[in-house]
């Protein structure tokens, strides 16, 4: 478990290396409207609006241990994962910016 942690921790380093921030974690439109056939067309309460996927997120990226406004994992989180050298390297980055 503590593999695949790493893992998807340094993908996220990775890509907050290339500008993905908060502003890029979202779920296409379509998945927040209510369906248009089917058993659930008639529950209008179905549809997700853009607060409660930000409250999702919220929630997300506290369970992974990132920060909460930007999406970057915390360096705590990547020290707590033996990834001490990436958290250095990405608050140059961040520094740079």
């Amino acid at each position: 478990m503590e593999i695949g942690e790493r893992v998807f921790n340094l993908e996220r380093c990775f890509n907050v290396r290339e500008g993905i921030r908060r502003k890029d974690d979202s779920i296409p439109k379509r998945l927040c409207l209510v369906p248009t056939f089917g058993p659930s067309s008639q529950d209008s309460k179905r549809a997700t609006s853009k607060e409660e996927l930000d409250a999702m997120l919220d929630e997300y990226y506290q369970a992974r241990g990132w920060e909460k406004e930007t999406g970057i994992p915390s360096e705590q989180k990547l020290r707590e994962l033996g990834l001490g050298n990436v958290a250095e390297e990405l608050a140059k980055y961040i520094e740079e910016i």
